[in-house]
């Protein structure tokens, strides 16, 4: 039988796999290491075991006590898998802006759950920082994690991390591209890879409101570059002393609303369910494409699971409020997605106006092109038939070439409505579509009307 002893046993070895839609436009190879498939849906899950397995090696750790750390979730939820292997209690410090999933997931596993204010400088007794470092003196046989400074942080990845993505690249990956917070991650994989090939590059992913990037170029740390931000699980207003900068080649800074649209852009175009922290990783991947060849193999890490964020970045009115979410942009060919099904009633030039007036009853509808030899030559409409036939009742026995209008406009299928808007604006009474191969399909104002209310 194959089985593991424990839940801790099945940490890490998770996938790559390649991106395909969404850097379809970049020369190299876009590899995902997919962190999710760990039993904490995490990365943190390497580095919360290797924390606690250190500490008791060291006796910082001790038989019935209680751990605590201030997180964004994901370290917690790992601590919260280690603590119920090993005995422990669990205390976990979070900040107002992560997602209800988040804290409910943490108490679902045991974890007592305090909430803190974000928009606090880390050293106001209210910060996440502050409580976590004030309950540990407080509470008898506790030990404070601190994810930031702990090396042990770097160390599980170095260790676990950066030799799984040496091996599953065979040695070919030339870039490295990962979220920066607590640094852990991206400094032991990045020091590992180093250390088997100098030249490979590690690129850290930053957020607006983040010192990272500013210090990283300058040296400078400028409080002037911070400010809130949406994004989670990246960027910080600390130095935390897990972040080896000399392994960074360079920083990049994405947006909270491009990090949210790529999150939900994965999801949709490639099937991978993934975090915040994952959209600003691979915009960031695209936002750098021009520095890359068709011969580099690209491995970007996904931290976790995107099910920590159906309240917000999944939720469309969560994304409507803060004005990330594009509507999209429908065209012609959408606005006969409800009747494409049904045939294009036409009528030729010698047809009688009787029957014209017969097959507009007939199937309901008010405008009719008219052809000839295959070709739009002109149209009725059903104001036009009313007009003529007060002023002379005898025509509906003639020909419909004796009252038609002019052909109706031919669009393509892939006209914008905004241009769609624009032909009846300008006198059309219907316009036809010219979609899949030499379809042909009526759209009138109704159609616009409906598309767009």
């Amino acid at each position: 039988m194959k089985y593991y002893n424990n839940i801790l046993e099945t940490i890490g070895n998770t996938p790559l796999v390649k991106i395909n839609r969404i850097c379809k436009d970049v020369d190299a190879l876009v590899l995902a290491k997919i962190e999710t498939t760990n039993p904490g849906n995490s990365v943190k899950d390497r580095m919360a075991l290797q924390m606690i397995e250190d500490a008791e090696a060291d006796g910082r750790l001790k038989p019935g006590g209680t751990v605590i750390e201030g997180t964004s979730g994901n370290t917690g939820m790992g601590l919260a898998l280690a603590c119920i292997q090993k005995g422990y209690k669990l205390i976990c410090v979070l900040s107002d802006k992560q997602s209800k999933e988040k804290m409910d997931i943490l108490r679902a596993v045991g974890a007592d759950v305090h909430v803190c204010p974000t928009n606090v400088a880390p050293e106001d007794p209210r910060s996440y920082y502050s409580v976590s470092k004030r309950l540990a003196t407080e509470i008898p046989n506790s030990w404070y994690v601190n994810q930031y400074d702990n090396p042990s942080n770097a160390k599980a990845h170095y260790l676990s991390t950066g030799p799984e993505i040496w091996e599953q690249t065979e040695g070919k990956i030339t870039h490295f591209v990962v979220g920066v917070g607590t640094g852990g991650t991206v400094s032991g994989v990045g020091k590992y890879l180093k250390e088997k090939n100098p030249n490979i590059k590690i690129w850290g992913i930053d957020t607006y409101g983040s010192v990272f990037k500013k210090y990283h170029e300058t040296g400078i740390f400028d409080e002037n570059e911070i400010y809130p931000y949406i994004t989670e699980g990246i960027g910080e207003d600390i130095l935390p002393a897990n972040v080896d900068f000399s392994v960074i080649d360079k920083f990049e800074k994405v947006t909270d609303k491009d990090a949210a649209v790529y999150q939900r852009r994965l999801a949709k175009e490639e099937g991978i369910f993934v975090g915040n922290s994952a959209g600003s990783a691979i915009k960031g991947v695209l936002q750098l494409k021009d520095e890359l060849t068709k011969d580099d193999v690209v491995v970007v890490l996904f931290h976790d699971h995107g099910s920590r964020y159906v309240g917000k970045m999944f939720n469309d009115d969560w994304m409507r409020d803060r004005g990330f979410l594009e509507e999209e942009k429908k065209n012609a060919k959408d606005l006969i997605k409800d009747h494409a099904g049904k045939h294009l009633v036409t009528v030729t030039t010698d047809t009688p106006v009787s029957q014209a007036i017969i097959l507009m009853n007939q199937y309901a509808i008010s405008q009719i092109p008219v052809m000839e030899d295959g070709k739009f030559v002109g149209s009725l409409n059903d104001n036009i038939v009313f007009s003529k036939l007060c002023e002379n009742p005898e025509l509906k026995e003639l020909p419909v070439k004796n009252i038609m209008q002019a052909p109706f406009p031919v669009i393509s299928g892939d006209m914008s409505i905004e241009n769609v808007s624009k032909q009846f604006l300008n006198g059309a009474k219907a316009v036809i579509v010219n979609y899949d191969n030499d379809k042909y399909h009526i759209v009138t104002q109704q159609d616009v009307i409906k598309a767009i209310a």
